[in-house]
């Protein structure tokens, strides 16, 4: 997922998965939090919003039930390593 930078109150980065409809968000503390069943009309408000923090509070973090996830977990495969292995 491509998370996109925000610095609105805590907000650090939001990413959106239309496919699997999950939005993810990465707070200032290091803690992040994953939304599911999220519309894309909720991300495109979030991440267009003048005031990203307040969208988020109001109609994210209130409306739906988010699970925490760890952040940066997400490995970068190079599809060179195979080539220059031992």
């Amino acid at each position: 997922m491509e998370m996109k930078r925000i610095n609105s109150g805590k907000l650090r980065a939001a990413g959106y998965d239309e496919r699997a409809r999950i939005l993810r968000i990465e707070l200032d503390d290091g803690r992040a939090i994953e939304y599911s069943g999220v519309g894309v009309a909720i991300w495109q408000r979030l991440s267009s919003s003048a005031s990203a923090w307040s969208y988020y509070r109001d109609n994210i973090e209130e409306e739906f039930t988010g699970r925490r996830a760890t952040v940066g977990t997400e490995k970068k495969v190079n599809p060179l390593d195979d080539l220059f292995k031992d």
